[in-house]
């Protein structure tokens, strides 16, 4: 990877030019996140959409510079979402920062085919860089917010999708774990045969640019030692894990949020993966530590080709 922290990362992208569009600006959350950000040197221009008169007074009272921004009116959340969308979509900003707007209806305006952000037969997907005391590298994990119950199918996009992310941030071919219950092919346990179809996929050609191997626990994902102990050796894998596969939304979502909150000295970033644009998804609980980080990300891989 190119950068081993988010402080490194941040020094890599200050100075840019970043404008970002803001959807349901009227959050405290995010408007903290993007004054860390302005004070870190990462904000050029923002466009802010919302309540005016509610997202200047929230703007003062975090303290942002007001001549930095554009701000649009507007009270309803689907027409929040498609107006961000437009902005992009018109070279008026670079990157979407998600505000007080509910998930399904930003996801709607970017998916919106008449608006070009998505390629055609692509899958949207959820990607979360972490880097966390307890490991010696940063590594992403992935379907933790979008995709509910995934088949083999999308599974293999949501690979493909964390992937072609990772190989812009420098990883030329990353090391995927499908994480499971167990770490043995159950017939009763259906994420197991995925995990083994998803293998045969990956040395089939079919999933390329990666190293995937399965089913895998946690334990094993990221502990050489703890692989051995159950008597895996010999692959490449445990121990240095770039990109961890969760089964489905119900395992993802705890996984990423048991991170976040309990992990020593953990940092994030999220962001969709899979539009033509970099796309912050935060959860609203999250850190402005969290958006900073992506708005980070989200500026680095908008000048990655």
């Amino acid at each position: 990877m190119k950068f081993n922290s988010f402080k490194e990362l941040i020094g890599l992208v200050k100075g840019k030019s970043n404008r970002v569009v803001v959807p349901g600006a009227n959050n405290m959350e995010a408007l903290e996140a993007i004054k860390m950000a302005d004070e870190n040197g990462l904000i050029s221009h923002g466009i802010l959409i919302g309540d005016v008169e509610l997202i200047k007074q929230m703007v003062k009272k975090v303290g942002l510079p007001e001549e930095k921004f554009e701000y649009i009116q507007s009270t309803d959340v689907v027409e929040m979402c498609n107006l961000a969308v437009q902005q992009i979509v018109n070279g008026k900003g670079d990157f979407l920062v998600k505000g007080l707007v509910d998930t399904k209806y930003y996801m709607k305006a970017i998916l919106n085919k008449e608006m070009g952000l998505v390629p055609q037969g692509a899958l949207l997907s959820h990607f979360v860089l972490f880097k966390t005391d307890n490991y010696h590298k940063m590594f992403a994990v992935s379907d933790s917010a979008v995709v509910i119950s995934p088949t083999l199918e999308q599974k293999a996009k949501i690979i493909n999708n964390a992937v072609n992310v990772l190989r812009k941030l420098g990883v030329e071919k990353p090391k995927v774990a499908i994480v499971c219950p167990v770490e043995k092919v159950n017939e009763k346990i259906p994420s197991t045969l995925d995990a083994q179809a998803l293998v045969e996929m990956n040395q089939k050609g079919e999933i390329p640019n990666c190293t995937i191997e399965g089913p895998y626990d946690l334990y094993i994902s990221f502990s050489k030692e703890l692989a051995a102990e159950k008597g895996i050796t010999g692959k490449q894998v445990p121990g240095d894990v770039d990109l961890i596969i969760l089964p489905d939304l119900d395992a993802g979502n705890p996984v990423y949020k048991a991170l976040a909150f309990f992990a020593k000295g953990v940092e994030g970033a999220t962001i969709l993966a899979g539009p033509n644009i970099p796309v912050i998804l935060p959860s609203r609980a999250d850190h402005p530590n969290i958006k900073l980080n992506s708005i980070a990300l989200s500026s680095y891989l908008k000048d990655q080709k």
